[in-house]
């Protein structure tokens, strides 16, 4: 089954889900239900809490619907005949989407309503009858709710109406939904083993981050364990970059409205900026990105076509005001950590500097046993108003990302549409994890109308200004988001160069401490974590609580060791133990804890 008709499947499913909720709760108010990765949810208002043993009865009865293969009927009618059909139903918030599309337009409501009406004509809208319930819906669904594949209801949590904690509190059901029993089984064993590797809870075990009720929801607070493992990634990255020339820059945090103005973004991503009110009453706002600030570097001098080009690196913070029942753990923050890049040249110098990022991106998830897939994010033609620039311009643009495509001989890409940023078509990079699992981690952007905007260009061979081209780049994109893909990608066993604590030392009596303190010394003499359990307690549950806290290598120091003798290493998630001589024990920790050593090809 192909990925739309997959799509259709599932948004079925969130129907047949809210047919069975009506006819066991007569009284629930309806929100939205669209189709999301692997399955569906369904936002309802209902006088009573919905509980797990519920959710068994709402599934039952979502069986026994499909037994009568009712048929999924579209009727089609004005947007006032569809005021006065929900009201008529007392579905309050079907009545509210579609009076705010009447009186303020698609650009209001089209984020709530993009699967229930048709944007492009918002004056007409579609139902889909499934036996007695009726939703606003713009479609397309399958035949008849027999044709809704293998599903399970999974959860409940709580969302407010629209994303908005100033609006009624609703309960989100959420299922999943697939076309055979083993592939649902799949799923759910996937799910268990996620569980385990839950970023949330190693991150606690670990005492990488902690958040704080008075510092506010999304905020993370990273500990000196977690701050030694966000600045090894990021060193990784800068170790690569360097290889091609970057330089750091460092931008302030806020900047006034006319710079997002300028830019685009204040019109696009208003409601998303944390703004600021000076005392003078000059309006500012915390930086959401950090791509407009770079192009005011540019801007400060002239350029020459020798100047070119100017490679910006930056890892610094934006911020962003996430709705607070989207926030969870790592994944979805309000701080963002970006590895930032930015790269201003010729437009001759884009797709070898577009290659060098392609090269960094590769080498940096190499080393965690990441495979990539690549999705050249395209326009949608049919909605250009998202985007500045014409059809014809970004037609041209994508044609060039995909000649891209195959010089680097990448045969099996995705084609996004609409996909892309506002800005310019893009180069995503989809990371499989473990478990198998698909993450968008790195990205390429290419931008001509962001420099077109701001004025930025260079004189050229002919004393002549010519314009410029802006790549974005960035490597893990939010730390706090990579981090948490990560960890549970290696289920909090970091790769020893990013671990916090790098060995552990563990004396058999106190007879031994001394000799161990001197190990110390030398590995710290490198710069080497290390750590020693004096503690009281046995060796074998030191060992055990070095494993737990995921600690790569543990030496247990003894007599034998302190007259000479090989160091045993228990190696974490490893089964055999690794015999290192001590007159090379230095230099074999070394070869492990540091940061590694990639050189990148030269890009023609």
């Amino acid at each position: 089954m192909n990925k739309e008709e997959l799509q259709k499947m599932r948004h079925s499913c969130a129907h047949l889900l809210a047919a069975a909720v009506q006819k066991m709760y007569p009284d629930a108010k309806f929100g939205v239900g669209p189709a999301v990765d692997n399955g569906f949810y369904y936002d309802i208002s209902l006088p009573q809490t919905i509980s797990e043993s519920d959710l068994k009865s709402i599934e039952k009865t979502m069986k026994k619907l499909t037994n009568h293969k009712l048929e999924m009927v579209r009727e089609e009618m004005s947007l006032d005949d569809a005021v006065k059909f929900f009201q008529d139903k007392d579905q309050d918030f079907k009545v509210e989407l579609l009076k705010d599309l009447k009186e303020r337009g698609t650009t209001k409501v089209g984020e709530d309503l993009s699967d229930e009406v048709d944007l492009e004509n918002p004056d007409q809208v579609s139902i889909y009858h499934t036996g007695e319930f009726a939703d606003l819906c713009r479609g397309p669904h399958v035949d008849h709710i027999g044709e809704t594949g293998v599903f399970k209801l999974i959860k409940v949590a709580g969302a407010y109406w629209r994303g908005d904690d100033s609006k009624a509190q609703m309960q989100r059901i959420y299922g999943v939904c697939f076309t055979t029993k083993e592939e649902l089984s799949e799923y759910q064993a996937m799910i268990e083993e996620a569980k385990k590797r839950d970023h949330r809870k190693i991150i606690k075990d670990l005492d990488l981050v902690t958040f704080s009720e008075l510092v506010g929801p999304g905020l993370p607070l990273w500990t000196p364990r977690g701050t030694i493992v966000r600045n090894a990634l990021n060193d990784f990255v800068w170790s690569l970059r360097k290889q091609y020339g970057y330089e750091e820059v460092t931008i302030p945090h806020i900047t006034k409205k006319d710079l997002y103005e300028t830019s685009g973004h204040w019109e696009k991503f208003k409601d998303d900026l944390f703004k600021i009110v000076t005392r003078e009453g000059h309006e500012f706002a915390m930086k959401p990105m950090n791509c407009p600030h770079h192009t005011q570097i540019f801007a400060a001098q002239q350029r020459s076509y020798r100047d070119l080009p100017q490679r910006y690196a930056e890892t610094t913070m934006v911020y962003r005001d996430e709705q607070t029942g989207e926030l969870s753990g790592l994944s979805r923050v309000r701080s963002i950590t970006q590895d930032d890049a930015h790269v201003f040249c010729r437009e001759s110098q884009v797709r070898t500097e577009a290659f060098k990022i392609w090269n960094i991106v590769e080498a940096f998830y190499g080393q965690f046993g990441f495979d990539l897939r690549i999705r050249l994010s395209a326009h949608d033609p049919e909605n250009m108003k998202a985007y500045l620039g014409s059809v014809e311009q970004w037609d041209n643009n994508v044609e060039i990302l995909k000649t891209w495509m195959d010089e680097r001989g990448t045969k099996d890409y995705e084609y996004g549409v609409g996909e892309a940023a506002f800005y310019g078509p893009k180069v995503d990079f989809i990371a499989k994890d473990a478990i198998g699992r698909e993450w968008q981690v790195a990205t390429i952007q290419v931008d001509r109308h962001m420099p077109e905007r701001f004025g930025l260009k260079c004189i050229n061979e002919d004393g002549a200004e010519e314009p410029v081209v802006m790549v974005h780049a960035a490597i893990m994109g939010a730390i706090e988001r990579f981090a948490a893909v990560l960890i549970e990608h290696t289920a909090g066993s970091l790769p020893m160069w990013a671990m916090p604590e790098q060995v552990r030392l563990v004396p058999v009596s106190d007879d031994f401490v001394k000799y161990a303190s001197e190990i110390e010394r030398q590995l710290k003499e490198v710069d080497v974590r290390v750590m020693i359990d004096a503690s009281a307690e046995g060796v074998g549950k030191k060992i055990r609580k070095a494993a737990m806290e995921k600690v790569p290598w543990t030496v247990v120091i003894g007599e034998k060791e302190e007259q000479g003798g090989s160091f045993v290493v228990n190696v974490f998630g490893d089964e055999k133990d690794l015999g290192i001589a001590q007159d090379v024990f230095v230099d074999e920790v070394l070869k492990c804890s540091k940061i590694p050593q990639v050189d990148l090809p030269e890009v023609e």
